[in-house]
């Protein structure tokens, strides 16, 4: 509290992406359609590779751990996106912000660090051939995996903390269709350097970190690339890279955007457009991504579908 006549403020109330009734209307036919699309998309990723013997590699194990992230990503924000759109204002209190930008960032943590280790990966397999059973072996894979899940997990308490020692004592409505940090640290009461700076410290390092694991293992690959003569095996090996190239560009540029850049340069309303795209419809587009540029997904999830009608 900054003064006698303040008073702690427990609840928020998120406004949302628009207040026009007509478009809360359509935006909630859209969204709920693209929320089953990423639920259905997703958990059909990680069937076909659990129920396939032949994609139980460790290529195919990373991008069934990024469909499950890509579910518990965009389920902590849609949910409370879709009540918005059913009611005016969707009110949400304190500890429910905490929980929510936790769950955020954790999962968004969690892709940043899955997204380098299957560039990681790639580069075994290209520049590496015959050593990758013994670098990307089970206990490697599993090594990596508890990595990122840990490190997502440490970024998610980092910027909860830091929610946890703001003081709210104003406004009480974040301009926002979840409780993301910026717009609740503008609406605090509290100035505390330290709180301001450490969310952004932390996830530029892990972004920084984690693209430079990606570059670095794209420039080597693109050498061992350049060094096959046929042209056959060249477009063979890029094809393997071209699908998990397109997911790092579109995730590493908005959330570079959102979290690197400073505020001063973006709106509210920006925000919110660049938010929804890395919440919302990069979870949508990377099953598609993945299994429509990927011959061995389709062919798996082909010869499931196949079997279960067997049993019709």
């Amino acid at each position: 509290m900054t003064g006698k006549n303040s008073t702690a403020v427990t609840e928020f109330f998120i406004l949302g992406l628009t207040d026009d009734p007509t478009l809360c209307v359509f935006f909630f036919v859209v969204f709920l359609g693209i929320y089953i699309v990423i639920l259905l998309g997703n958990l059909s990723i990680v069937i076909v590779i659990q129920k396939s013997s032949q994609l139980h590699t460790p290529m195919y194990l990373f991008l069934s751990h990024l469909a499950f992230v890509d579910i518990g990503f965009s389920s902590s924000v849609m949910p409370v996106m879709l009540m918005n759109f059913l009611g005016d204002i969707t009110s949400i209190p304190l500890q429910g912000c905490v929980v929510q930008l936790f769950c955020v960032v954790a999962f968004g943590t969690a892709e940043c660090f899955l997204l380098a280790v299957m560039a990681y990966d790639r580069y075994v397999a290209i520049c590496s051939p015959l050593l990758y059973s013994t670098h990307m072996s089970t206990g490697v894979c599993a090594l990596l995996l508890i990595t990122s899940y840990l490190g997502g997990c440490v970024n998610g308490w980092t910027f909860a903390g830091c929610l946890l020692n703001l003081s709210f004592c104003g406004p009480n409505k974040i301009n926002h269709f979840f409780c993301d940090y910026s717009p609740l640290l503008k609406l605090s009461c509290s100035h505390i350097p330290l709180v301001e700076i450490l969310p952004s410290f932390s996830a530029g390092l892990i972004i920084l970190t984690t693209f430079l694991i990606i570059a670095i293992s794209y420039i080597f690959i693109l050498f061992s690339v350049l060094k096959i003569r046929s042209i056959e095996g060249r477009s063979k090996a890029f094809s393997t890279c071209t699908s998990h190239l397109t997911a790092v560009t579109l995730y590493f540029g908005t959330i570079t955007f959102i979290y690197v850049m400073p505020k001063s340069i973006y709106s509210s309303d920006q925000n919110k457009v660049v938010s929804v795209f890395y919440t919302v419809m990069i979870p949508m587009l990377n099953p598609l991504i993945y299994s429509l540029r990927n011959k061995e997904v389709k062919g798996a999830m082909k010869k499931l579908i196949g079997i279960k009608h067997l049993f019709l």
